[in-house]
């Protein structure tokens, strides 16, 4: 009997394949529709169901045009007439109930064996969107900030002039003068100018804080006087302040100037008057709460000041973007677009949060949050009331670098005013040679930072090379920040910011000295 040979049935690997088909399908993370030559839908997945908010079964049979933004659905019907394969990845957007997902679109025809028609494949950028908002935004912060570094530079070499010459005037002319007031003003202007690069910087978050730890009642108090004059007679305020308030720790001139601005925007959105309050609270967050789509406020106990006003209110389709730099909704030239703007970089640089909540015709809230803080001992230590009569006469000799001539100038007459010895130097390269002809002979050199050649962070590595425990003030109209970086690990470095009064110049250089 001849041997049979039995073989075992393989298995069909396409037996299950329609099935499998069918949960790929409702399982794709993309939506996938497939439409008839006129459009209208034949079959769709679970994921497009969900991108137009909308039940799988109720959407077949309607035509993809209704579930798309009208300047997409022109796209797309341009696009179906042009295809002959698979066409290439263009953007629409899909509507649903709350507003319409931004999504990225490849379409292909279908054979006449396969029925005809198209399949489309929608992929959600929703996230995408959001990312490149944020990089443009980024960068847009990015070259502001540089540009408000380079005005900061040049402005304050200007305002220090302004402002110390002032003071040396002010010194020869008491307040009964005919003079005095004057020349008071143009300090005071001076200032003020100050203020506004301040602003800048701070808009760009390139400014040096001076945090200190704050009662908030206090520093509101002092304020009411100044925005009851910024408001005028038409807007009433109303301060309501919460008993207990928790400390916090805060560049105070910086948050005086958040609140300012809040209320002249609040005054603003009130032409026919209106009311504006400022509340304060305690506030303890038991986890951490989504602002926006870029920040999450961690769980903790915060100071809450909340600033609502009863004006126009803010529209909804422009309320994510009034933080944006030089977006505003005033006619041109009413506004810059830098209040709201200046007042984010403050409080993000503070380590605080701030949102809005906004009615048409209602008015707007603002709330801020700033992270509680517990005095400890060093916060004790530097509340402790200065001497404001403090001698500010010393002795010694100080090597004076600056490029600028009306800086220098100034610098130097106000130093030697105060009984030091200074030799002045205009360039790095000079000063080198001065200081190589006699090293000793100096107990302080004072430099700027930016200088053409040679800088003040090059010529500090050098005479510190031949004594290397130089004492050393660097003056600047750059934030202290970016002048560390330059500095490398040099340390034991006192920083002046520009502009500066002639008194924070005769103080620094006491502290120093001694």
């Amino acid at each position: 009997m001849p041997r049979r040979w039995f073989t075992r049935a393989r298995p069909n690997p396409h037996k299950d394949l329609p099935v499998l088909f069918h949960r790929y399908l409702e399982t794709a993370p993309i939506g996938i529709v497939a439409v008839d030559a006129e459009g209208r839908i034949q079959v769709a997945n679970a994921r497009f169901a969900a991108l137009a908010g909308q039940q799988a079964d109720v959407i077949t049979g309607r035509s993809i045009n209704d579930l798309i933004t009208p300047a997409g659905a022109d796209d797309l019907r341009a696009a179906m007439q042009r295809t002959t394969g698979m066409d290439g990845v263009f953007e629409l957007g899909v509507l649903c109930p709350d507003g319409e997902h931004p999504c990225e679109i490849s379409l292909g025809r279908l054979s006449a064996e396969e029925g005809g028609g198209f399949v489309l494949h929608f992929t959600d950028i929703s996230r995408r969107k959001e990312l490149e908002r944020q990089f443009v935004q980024s960068q847009k912060m990015q070259a502001v900030g540089q540009l408000a570094g380079g005005i900061a530079h040049d402005f304050n070499n200007l305002l220090t002039a302004i402002i110390g010459y002032s003071d040396l005037l002010l010194q020869r002319h008491a307040a009964g003068d005919p003079s005095f007031a004057d020349i008071y003003q143009v300090s005071q202007n001076a200032k003020r100018a100050a203020s506004l690069v301040r602003q800048l910087l701070a808009f760009s978050r390139q400014q040096k804080l001076n945090p200190k730890v704050l009662q908030l009642t206090d520093t509101l108090a002092e304020l009411k006087h100044l925005l009851k004059r910024l408001l005028g007679e038409a807007v009433e305020l109303d301060v309501i302040q919460a008993r207990d308030l928790w400390t916090v720790k805060v560049d105070e001139t910086q948050l005086e100037q958040v609140i300012i601005n809040l209320a002249v925007n609040a005054r603003d959105a009130m032409p026919e008057g209106g009311a504006l309050t400022l509340v304060t609270a305690n506030d303890t967050l038991p986890e951490h709460r989504r602002l926006r789509a870029d920040a999450v406020m961690p769980a903790g106990d915060y100071v809450h000041i909340t600033v609502r006003d009863t004006g126009t209110g803010i529209p909804e389709e422009i309320i994510e973007r009034i933080f944006d730099p030089f977006f505003s909704t005033k006619d041109v030239g009413a506004g810059t677009g830098l209040g709201l703007a200046t007042v984010y970089g403050i409080i993000k640089q503070t380590g605080g949060f701030i949102t809005v909540e906004s009615r048409l015709g209602v008015g707007t809230a603002f709330h801020i949050y700033l992270p509680r803080h517990d005095r400890q001992p060093e916060d004790l230590a530097a509340e402790k009331p200065r001497d404001r009569s403090a001698d500010l006469t010393g002795t010694g000799t100080i090597l004076l670098v600056e490029d600028e001539d009306p800086v220098r100038l100034f610098g130097a007459r106000a130093l030697r005013n105060k009984g030091y010895e200074v030799v002045e130097a205009r360039t790095g390269e000079a000063a080198v040679d001065i200081f190589r002809q006699d090293p000793q002979r100096f107990d302080l050199l004072i430099t700027d930072v930016m200088m053409p050649v040679l800088d003040g962070p090059t010529l500090i590595r050098i005479v510190r090379e031949i004594r290397p425990e130089l004492r050393v003030v660097c003056i600047s109209g750059y934030a202290e920040e970016s002048m560390r970086q330059k500095l490398d690990s040099q340390t034991n470095i006192e920083f002046l910011p520009k502009p500066f009064t002639l008194k924070q110049l005769a103080g620094t250089v006491k502290k120093v000295m001694e």
